[in-house]
């Protein structure tokens, strides 16, 4: 596989670093994950979002949401057991995970539920008011403005 040195990248921009370690990221081949455990993204209402993972088998105690740089990381460590178990057939996998999920600017984490064997994540994302489209109202002239701003282009 070819990869890229995107260093010239960075000298050359300034404000552009969170792009930059995107296309990093993707070029490098980190955005690639595993397929455990399986989980679902969904939009829930126009600027909401909820992450669904299936953690069977993992309590509330053994799993760890946090987000940084904005991304997402949810992991599970699986505590030691303290009861021997002999298992004939062990399909359930509670083996340790860490999933990221890169956020996008304004989306925040607002809480996490655990129920059912599922690790539910709502987010929202929260345009700040200076991001916002404003409308301008246009003013007309008055008559008498006018013909002042008309005798001056005479």
């Amino acid at each position: 596989m070819r990869t890229f040195d995107l260093a010239p990248l960075y000298r050359a921009t300034v404000g552009f670093d969170r792009i930059a370690d995107l296309m990093d990221r993707v070029l490098t081949g980190e955005a690639a994950q595993p397929g455990y455990p399986p989980y679902n993204i969904e939009k829930t209402a126009e600027n909401a979002y909820r992450i669904s993972i299936a953690v069977a088998g993992f309590s509330p105690d053994e799993l760890t949401v946090e987000t940084r740089d904005q991304t997402l990381h949810v992991a599970a460590r699986k505590a030691p057991e303290t009861v021997e178990r002999v298992y004939l057939h062990r399909g359930i996998a509670t083996r340790a995970f860490e999933r990221r999920f890169a956020l996008a600017d304004h989306v925040k984490v607002t809480g996490a539920v655990h129920e059912h064997g599922m690790l539910h994540i709502d987010l929202v994302r929260e345009t700040p008011e200076a991001l916002k489209p404003r409308r301008i109202e246009i003013a007309r002239a008055t008559p008498a403005e006018a013909k002042v701003v008309e005798g001056a282009a005479a």
